[in-house]
Formats: structure tokens, C-alpha cells, sequence
């Protein structure tokens, strides 16, 4: 993986880590929390959304959709295991 290609990765789940925060009242982990579940998000949401039909565009603003409905999934069932 080039640098820039990893630069533009970690920045795409920092903005998804930290849009899935804000919709998920009561989420978030700080600022390395948040990029590390966005990037875990990116990766749910890959192997996922195509596995039920569900297909964003592509580019930069498909993938921080696409990583912030996978980090949503991610901080739910997180929020699971809490309460359990």
C-alpha cells in the first residue's frame, strides 16, 4: 500500500469514525478510537452492504458513506456487548 493510499484511509475513517459518533448518541472513542472503528467500518461494510444488494457509488464520498453505515453497524453491536 502506497503512503498516500494509507494517508487517504486513515483520513476516510477518521470522518467515518467520527460521523457514526455523532449519529450514534452516546458513541464515540476519542479521535483513535473513532478512526479505528471507521477503518474496522470500512471493512464491515465492504464485505457486507454487496452481500445484501446494496451498492453506493464510488469515489471518495461513496466510500466515507459506505464506511460510516459499516462503523454505525460496528458501535450498535458494540453498544450491545456494553449493555450485556
Amino acid at each position: 500500500m502506497a503512503l498516500e493510499a494509507l494517508i487517504i484511509f486513515l483520513i476516510i475513517g477518521a470522518i467515518a469514525g467520527w460521523l457514526a459518533g455523532q449519529i450514534m448518541s452516546g458513541g464515540g472513542f476519542g479521535l483513535i478510537g473513532n478512526i479505528i472503528l471507521g477503518i474496522v467500518g470500512a471493512f464491515v461494510a465492504g464485505w457486507l452492504l454487496p452481500r445484501i444488494g446494496l451498492y453506493i457509488g464510488g469515489g471518495y464520498i461513496g466510500d466515507i458513506v459506505n464506511a460510516v453505515i459499516g462503523a454505525v453497524i460496528v458501535l450498535f453491536v458494540v453498544g450491545l456487548i456494553k449493555r450485556a
